[in-house]
């Protein structure tokens, strides 16, 4: 009893928190769809990025006996600059690369590097002129260090002389 003789008014039980509604799960389902796609999207694109830079360069003989599959794809030769082989043009350099017995005759399109010439270890940027063809058109060439490169791998490339250091 309250202090004038009434009855205390019930006092209503505090309401429980609703359901969520479909209009507070949409916001939650949409965050989530675009999360997995960004995810996806970004996934995606290491995979790619990194597949493609993990093969770093094609030897001659890899090339060689993956010709009909690399077709007029770009991608990066590695091989030694064939004593004799190298004649200048108006447009860049003509010369053939070499690993062992086999080897490609390279068009490179552009100015050759300072330190380009016959004997060292050349990786070459472009493709073949056709999927039958032994011609390699480039329009980049990058020279390798021949007393650090070669050193480190002495198996895989030998300088034209057959030095290795």
């Amino acid at each position: 009893m309250s202090v004038d003789g009434s009855t205390p008014a019930a006092r209503p039980a505090p309401a429980a928190p609703s359901p969520a509604t479909k209009a507070t799960q949409r916001p939650r389902l949409r965050l989530a769809v675009v999360g997995v796609v960004i995810l996806g999207a970004v996934g995606f694109l290491l995979v790619k990025g990194l597949g493609s830079s993990l093969d770093y360069f094609k030897t001659v003989r890899e090339a060689s006996a993956q010709k009909a599959q690399l077709g007029t794809s770009t991608f990066r030769l590695e091989g030694v600059v064939e004593p004799g082989s190298v004649t200048r043009t108006s447009n860049g350099a003509s010369f053939v690369v070499t690993q062992g017995a086999e080897g490609f005759h390279v068009i490179n399109v552009g100015t050759p590097p300072q330190l380009f010439k016959a004997t060292l270890p050349v990786i070459v940027v472009g493709h073949f002129a056709s999927a039958t063809s032994s011609t390699f058109l480039s329009n980049q060439i990058m020279v390798k260090h021949t007393s650090s490169y070669i050193a480190a791998h002495p198996n895989r490339v030998r300088a034209g002389d057959g030095t290795t250091n």
